[in-house]
């Protein structure tokens, strides 16, 4: 019965095969060109190793930066090529400026164009055979999806927006109706009865069980469940599908049982973690506001010209535990921006003056909130404070909301490195979906080995950095 399945990887196997697969073709490359030609400046051997290390090392961080590793970057031959340059650019740069842990720097120029004509054609090869035959085939999945016919347009639309390659093939309706007006020509509606036989016809890589009626599973319907599951398939629950693909929280989809579903494991009371952290705040808020010393004159040229007014500006926040603390930041709209009220700040708000617009995609307007850090009333990573109104109001539609105040607010956010711009109160629900994902995951870390969930920390500090220099800030 398992016969017709087919070898799929997962979004995090894909993103582990990439950096596996970069590191080995640019390895690969360069042992071929120092085996034939003369090329003298990275040779292998069993006493320069490390090299090898550093550049893999190199090849991977910078590779995140400038996003070889977002998957739909990866798989568009045009962005990819964008990528590649950037990545192999700096990579070589980096690389010839450490020769601490690298070669000594070639004194023929020559032998610096090989290096990087090895590193970017690899990639390059690699990237277009992955785009070409693995992309677009391979990482096809196959899926049945178990829910209520009032719900399946919504949860079809949330997982293969996220995922163009998880495809919903086939649909049993958990509400017991044998038919209805059902308008998918690609997705087939299957009766309950029929599951176990579709599976064993077609190539599915997992069922996917939505339902929140428990009377829609019939006795007949978990026998075919139970013995599918039996012969090797793999049946999840929708929730663990959509956070896996989407990295955010479902929170339209589990409202009613949200605080079951949450884990709720407040932040470590080891003194000793409390101080380790606390001390990683006064270091970065220090280093960032020495950095922003080097930028202050721009910023006030800029701001006498382009803005005409204050430089500093101040607002009141919702920080951790609900307490409302004034946030820190450099102007960037008119004077008296909000004479008629406070409303969301939108994707081209003529109260934005022009160096303003400039400060906000470059985040430089944020460099003031080191000075928040530093008093303690936020922290580097962790969700974006919001005004006490937009909390009231987004709070009473999302009861919920209010969860993102069992942590300190954050400079950036996992919602901030993945969402592009929110200025209403639907924007402010994805955003919010982001944020409980990182609540939760820096959660279950604390809870099950003390200590912050780092790599997703690291993974939100390359992801903002790529935002800045693709100029993308809010």
């Amino acid at each position: 019965m398992n016969s017709n399945k087919k070898i799929h990887f997962e979004v995090s196997e894909r993103k582990i095969l990439l950096k596996i697969f970069d590191v080995i073709f640019i390895l690969l490359s360069l042992y071929v060109i120092s085996s034939i030609f003369d090329f003298k400046y990275f040779r292998f051997s069993t006493t320069n190793y490390y090299w090898a290390i550093v550049l893999a090392v190199y090849v991977n961080i910078f590779g995140s930066v400038f996003e070889m590793y977002n998957l739909q970057v990866a798989s568009n031959q045009f962005q990819i090529i964008k990528s590649i340059i950037l990545t192999s650019s700096t990579t070589v740069l980096i690389y010839l400026l450490t020769p601490i842990y690298t070669p000594v720097l070639p004194s023929n120029r020559l032998q610096i164009i090989i290096f990087f004509v090895a590193i970017f054609g690899s990639l390059l090869l690699w990237r277009i055979f992955y785009v070409k035959f693995l992309a677009s085939h391979r990482f096809i999945k196959n899926a049945i999806l178990v829910c209520d016919k009032e719900q399946f347009q919504e949860l079809v639309t949330g997982i293969e927006n996220a995922d163009p390659h998880y495809k919903i093939i086939a649909f049993v309706n958990s509400d017991g109706e044998d038919s209805f007006n059902f308008k998918y020509k690609t997705i087939k509606n299957i009766h309950p009865n029929d599951l176990e036989i579709f599976v064993s016809n077609n190539s599915i890589s997992e069922i996917v069980i939505a339902s929140q009626k428990t009377e829609g599973i019939t006795v007949s319907l978990y026998n075919q469940l139970i013995h599918l599951l039996e012969n090797g398939f793999i049946i999840r629950e929708y929730t663990q599908v959509y956070e896996a693909i989407t990295q955010r929280i479902p929170v339209q989809y589990v409202s009613r049982d949200f605080y079951r579903y949450f884990p709720f494991s407040r932040s470590n009371q080891n003194h000793l973690y409390l101080l380790v952290s606390r001390l990683t705040e006064v270091l970065f808020s220090l280093i960032g506001l020495s950095i922003g010393l080097l930028f202050f004159p721009l910023i006030l040229i800029g701001n006498f010209l382009g803005n005409r007014g204050g430089l500093f500006y101040s607002q009141k926040r919702v920080g951790k535990n609900g307490k409302v603390f004034k946030i820190y930041k450099y102007r960037t709209m008119v004077n008296n921006a909000e004479a008629n009220g406070a409303v969301f700040t939108t994707a081209n708000d003529s109260r934005v003056t022009p160096f303003g617009k400039f400060m906000r995609k470059t985040r430089l307007d944020e460099f003031p909130q080191f000075i928040n850090i530093l008093k303690g009333d936020m922290a580097i990573i962790g969700p974006r404070p919001e005004r006490p109104i937009f909390v009231n109001e987004i709070a009473e539609i999302m009861p919920f909301y209010e969860t993102r105040h069992v942590i300190k607010p954050g400079l950036t956010g996992w919602a901030q490195v993945n969402y592009a711009y929110g200025d209403s109160i639907e924007d402010s629900l994805v955003k919010l979906q982001y944020d409980l994902y990182y609540i939760k995951h820096r959660s279950i870390f604390l809870y099950y080995i003390k200590h912050r969930s780092i790599f997703l920390d690291i993974n939100i500090f390359i992801k903002t950095f790529s935002t800045v220099l693709f100029y993308r800030g809010q």
